[in-house]
């Protein structure tokens, strides 16, 4: 287990008899270690700061104190993701179903433009009941697209209406010029080293019969065979063969996690499907789908949202990971307690490679006509092709009194300097198109300079607030439970959260529950390590618009508050 600490000295705190705060701030003189049982390291973003000195979310103080009665038990979360294991003991009961369409009888009962839609929909799946697995990386399409219109011009050719356009068909072909470059070395590199492995571990049991190296060994018998190694081969009377570049590839592979043959040829196959589609300008993933990707439409797709490949189950990991955080059945007394009692409700969109902006709008769309009160995006990319769709989408929901949570993203990056999409800005780059879109950076449960995760995104700005996405313990497709972290699982904690308030307090619109999350959070007044550097410290209030960490409990206290005064 990692070190962790915490705060020992506390100037004050958040609440009194008589008021409602909304959010708690710590600041810290001194630090102390902690050790975390493993209990505490599969639930510690529960936990309460005061009362169990980890910085979580205060979820469960909140259901132990709480008296109030839910006035709304139908809440709804949507899940834009991949494909979901319906069959996870711990997601039993808790997946939505659309009780206006008859099973399976091919009519589309209720109309909505989409058939035997039972429990979601796959907007990847294809026209023989499967679905797509690889996609084209934005940047690829662009270039393939809007190639046509731009290619080998000039600035000053194109007309003011298109120059946005221009400049991002300009930067998508540098990253995929960029990209292509890499992943064709990397793949190079790694057939070389698969077909040097078996000689290479033949080579070594000459040293290590029982196979038993350690990559010190490894290193030490390098320096020593990398420039004189003749004699070794010819007492093993083989001398075309370099005894030093055996032993590094094998050091190699250890430093790459690459230790066995199996984990090189896994990688070969994500490698090449990487060259060969998500890089491949030629390949289209729309065609096994049998839709026109350049107009918005209904039906498309297939209702299989929890389809298995052989050899791709991990497709559903994410979906079942992020709806576990959500909604895992708090009474069944096994594996995990999901933040809230809701129905999850699975929309797929998310193959390896980049979303469809088609598909992002779409199902944006899709939840807000079905009922969804919140949706959860736990995906994003670095180009939008039809970000008016997304846009148009976005505004739809908020039209709809619906809120969107989503991941601010795994790249150690300044959202105020980058943009990622889906966002809630204009062509500018400032935010505003809509009210009811929060986007959730990740901490740890080390509080202290390590507070936020080092992958994650940030932005005064661009990032609304922070949420536990370090070490999550949560549900896994095939029937298990793992640890992850990123801000995909950051996002479910404010989603469940905002299911929770609308519950108790229906009367709240999209735009307050988002504004009565960022202002209960908890300030933590402490310089942090900026993500993406090894050791600049900032303070932790300038990585986000709220400057806080996701707080459940003062969430609820301050939703009751402004409830009130609606009245």
């Amino acid at each position: 287990m990692r070190p962790f600490f915490i705060i020992v000295f506390l100037l004050f705190f958040f609440l009194s008899c008589s008021t409602v705060k909304e959010s708690s701030t710590f600041k810290s003189i001194s630090i102390s270690k902690k050790e975390f049982t493993t209990l505490q390291s599969q639930d510690w973003y529960q936990k309460d700061f005061l009362e169990d000195t980890i910085p979580g979310i205060s979820l469960e103080k909140w259901y132990r104190l709480n008296k109030k009665k839910i006035k709304d038990k139908n809440v709804i979360i949507a899940v834009i993701d991949t494909q979901i294991d319906l069959k996870h003991e711990d997601l039993q009961g808790i997946i939505w179903s659309n009780l206006k369409e008859i099973p399976n009888n091919g009519i589309d009962d209720d109309q909505n433009g989409y058939i035997d839609d039972i429990n979601g929909w796959s907007f990847t799946g294809t026209k023989s009941g499967s679905y797509v697995v690889w996609n084209r990386y934005e940047y690829v399409r662009i270039v393939q697209e809007w190639g046509k219109l731009f290619r080998d011009k000039t600035e000053t050719q194109i007309a003011s209406k298109d120059l946005w356009k221009f400049k991002e068909y300009q930067r998508a072909l540098k990253a995929f010029e960029e990209k292509n470059k890499y992943y064709r070395r990397w793949f190079k590199s790694l057939n070389y080293k698969a077909k040097l492995y078996p000689l290479a571990k033949d080579t070594l049991k000459y040293f290590f019969p029982k196979e038993n190296y350690t990559y010190e060994q490894l290193d030490s018998l390098y320096k020593k065979y990398k420039n004189n190694d003749k004699e070794f081969w010819q007492r093993r009377d083989d001398d075309d063969k370099d005894l030093g570049a055996l032993i590094g590839s094998m050091i190699a592979n250890i430093d790459m996690h690459q230790s066995t043959l199996e984990k090189l040829r896994d990688q070969q196959t994500q490698l090449d499907s990487i060259v060969n589609k998500n890089l491949n300008l030629s390949y289209n993933e729309r065609l096994s789908i049998g839709d026109n990707p350049n107009i918005l439409e209904k039906g498309y797709g297939n209702n299989k949202i929890s389809n298995t490949i052989e050899g791709v189950r991990t497709i559903q990991d994410h979906n079942t990971m992020v709806s576990g955080i959500i909604a895992a059945n708090r009474k069944n007394n096994i594996g995990i307690k999901g933040i809230t009692d809701v129905k999850i409700m699975p929309l797929n969109i998310s193959p390896s490679g980049d979303e469809h902006d088609k598909d992002i709008a779409m199902a944006v769309r899709y939840a807000v006509d079905n009922g969804a009160k919140i949706i959860n995006m736990s995906f994003g990319k670095e180009f939008s092709m039809h970000k008016d769709w997304v846009s148009d989408a976005f505004k739809y929901a908020e039209e709809h009194n619906v809120l969107l949570v989503h991941s601010a993203g795994n790249d150690s990056e300044d959202l105020d300097k980058v943009i990622h999409y889906p966002n809630d800005q204009n062509y500018e780059g400032i935010r505003g198109i809509c009210n009811n879109f929060i986007n959730v950076g990740s901490t740890t449960k080390n509080l202290g300079e390590k507070l936020v995760s080092d992958y994650s995104n940030y932005g005064k700005e661009n990032v609304d607030l922070f949420a536990p996405g370090e070490d999550i313990y949560t549900t896994g497709a095939g029937n298990i439970y793992k640890i992850d972290s990123g801000t995909s699982f950051s996002a479910p904690m404010v989603s469940g959260t905002a299911a929770i308030i609308w519950s108790y307090y229906p009367n709240l619109t999209a735009k307050e529950v988002k504004q009565i999350i960022m202002d209960s959070g908890t300030a933590y007044s402490i310089d942090v390590i900026l993500p993406g550097t090894e050791d600049k410290k900032v303070p932790f209030s300038e990585l986000s618009k709220s400057g806080k960490v996701l707080n459940v409990y003062n969430a609820m206290q301050l939703a009751e508050k402004v409830s009130k005064k609606k009245k």
